[in-house]
Formats: C-alpha cells, sequence, structure tokens
C-alpha cells in the first residue's frame, strides 16, 4: 500500500511546527526515544556494524584534525 504524499508532506510540517516550540532537553529525550526504538529493531549484528563505522568515522576525524596541526 501506497503513502499518501499529500499527508507525508501536512504531517512533516506539523512536526517542524511542534519542534519549534519544544526546548532542547524535549527535542533530546525525543530523540533518545527514537534512538531506543531504532536500537531495538536492528540486530545485533547491524548495531555492531553501525558501531564500526562511527568508530572508524571519529578515527578518520581525529587524522584529518592532526594532519591539519591540530591537537589529537
Amino acid at each position: 500500500m501506497k503513502k499518501n504524499e499529500a499527508a507525508q508532506a501536512l504531517g512533516k510540517l506539523g512536526g517542524q511546527a511542534r519542534a519549534k516550540n519544544l526546548s532542547d532537553t524535549q527535542l533530546s529525550q525525543i530523540g533518545k526515544q527514537g534512538a531506543k526504538a531504532r536500537a531495538s529493531k536492528l540486530s545485533a549484528a547491524k548495531r555492531s556494524e553501525i558501531a564500526r563505522k562511527a568508530v572508524q568515522a571519529r578515527i578518520a576525524k581525529q587524522n584529518q584534525h592532526k594532519l591539519k596541526g591540530g591537537k589529537a
């Protein structure tokens, strides 16, 4: 079943309007809930793969910073 594109666009606008009225703490809390929900649906192997990619990205960023003469 295909989703109604007009309804999706309207929902997106509502979400953006709601986000403008929320505090940083509230937005953070909602984000944490979303992260937990996403993680619970992922397999252990997929979570591990995502974590591995995150570590590689952090290391690459640190190396780029070192190449530009910054401190680790």
